[in-house]
């Protein structure tokens, strides 16, 4: 007896979805807890998987349709297997043996036939490969098990090759490819971001040696004792959370015409990954040490990449950093993530010649951007907030004495 595939239950903040990929077609045998479809919202991309061992009989909503929380996208069948790869298979083996020239014959004509068609591939997928003509086998893929989706099809690009090419001398080359969910979502809340507030940014810098040197002389006990990777991002993340201690009003949001004051520190850290910027959000930092800051930020990363972050890993925070430093960047104007009011851009360790105490010294330097909304927040407290930050990070010591 079919049973019903229903979307999963949307959190109040996601209004629907969109069917991204189905990883399994109508009578294809699929085993329990297997992913068989991917549904794209605009936080974030969620798997359903199989009740149990069985098929797909019908495939109710496709590839591109929008679909709301806990509707019905298949039906399904328990205990079903296709019989369609025996019953293919059967003529071949009782066919009986041809002359050699027709074998000769017939094996690149079954080979052109079946090569640019892979069964397990979803239909989407399958569709952009036919259409632009590229090999399956020449594709990176990046979803589950190492599967293509459309998105690795769109971004191929194909290997430098010696033969002339057959596009006419003058003719440009366009491809249009439609926005994620994500992405628009992305845009969306980046465009509001700058129409929506009174944004300003402010700028420090910090010397990174005394950092670099702690980090240098304590890394391998601290990965020793706690099994982490002691990194910069720690350290930022603590001086952040003292400074919003500081100064409550960079740790507030604005609520129609209220202010609201958090007495928690929940911090989004941004991450890039291949379906977008996310940002997850470490919980109550203030009670957080630095292995836990190091491990949660790892356990994000490892999420982001393989597509496993929740919209419960992305909901709330009261304040963000973002690093444009591990792409390079050397200086830039963050924009803020609503309804936060204030954002810590972080950037590329630069060495640069500064004068300390009357010489000129060669020291590893970091600008620091902190984007704010001045309708709530004043200069005096950004650049106070900035300047805390700046201070317990070259003296860590206040950092970990807490003075």
């Amino acid at each position: 007896m079919a049973t019903e595939i229903k979307a999963p239950v949307f959190p109040e903040s996601v209004a629907d979805g969109t069917i991204a990929t189905w990883h399994k077609k109508v009578g294809e045998p699929v085993s329990r807890d297997e992913v068989i479809c991917d549904i794209e919202t605009d936080k974030v991309v969620l798997e359903v998987v199989a009740p149990a061992d069985g098929s797909l009989v019908a495939i109710i909503k496709d590839e591109g349709d929008t679909v709301l929380s806990d509707e019905v996208i298949a039906q399904f069948e328990a205990g079903a297997v296709s019989a369609a790869a025996p019953e293919a298979a059967a003529p071949a083996e009782a066919a009986p043996a041809a002359s050699a020239p027709a074998a000769a014959a017939s094996a690149p004509a079954a080979a052109a036939s079946t090569q640019p068609v892979d069964q397990n591939q979803a239909p989407a997928v399958r569709k952009a490969l036919s259409e632009t003509g590229i090999n399956a086998a020449d594709v990176q893929g990046t979803g589950r098990g190492g599967r293509i989706t459309k998105e690795d099809v769109a971004n191929h690009k194909p290997a430098t090759s010696v033969q002339p090419l057959s596009v006419a001398v003058g003719e440009r080359i366009e491809k249009r490819v439609p926005m994620t969910r994500l992405r628009k979502r992305v845009a969306e809340r980046l465009l509001a971001a700058t129409q929506q507030t009174a944004m300003l940014t402010t700028f420090n810098e910090v010397n990174m040696k005394p950092i670099m040197e702690m980090r240098k002389q304590y890394k391998d006990a601290f990965e020793k004792r706690h099994g982490a990777r002691l990194g910069f991002m720690s350290f930022f993340v603590k001086a952040a959370t003292e400074a919003l201690k500081r100064y409550p009003a960079v740790n507030a949001s604005i609520d129609g015409d209220d202010i609201v004051y958090h007495g928690f520190y929940d911090i989004g850290v941004a991450v890039s990954s291949d379906r977008g910027l996310v940002v997850p959000v470490l919980r109550d930092t203030d009670r957080m040490n630095y292995a836990e800051v190091e491990n949660g930020i790892r356990d994000y990363a490892f999420k982001a990449r393989d597509g496993k972050l929740g919209i419960e890993d992305m909901t709330g925070g009261t304040f963000t950093i973002t690093n444009g430093g591990t792409f390079g960047s050397l200086l830039s104007t963050p924009i803020l993530n609503q309804p936060q009011t204030a954002i810590l851009g972080m950037h590329k360790i630069q060495e640069r010649p500064m004068a300390v105490n009357g010489q000129v010294e060669i020291l590893p330097m970091m600008y620091l951007a902190l984007s704010y909304d001045h309708r709530l927040i004043d200069g005096k407290e950004a650049v106070g907030f900035l300047v805390t930050i700046k201070e317990l990070l070259e003296e860590p010591a206040k950092l970990i004495l807490d003075l």
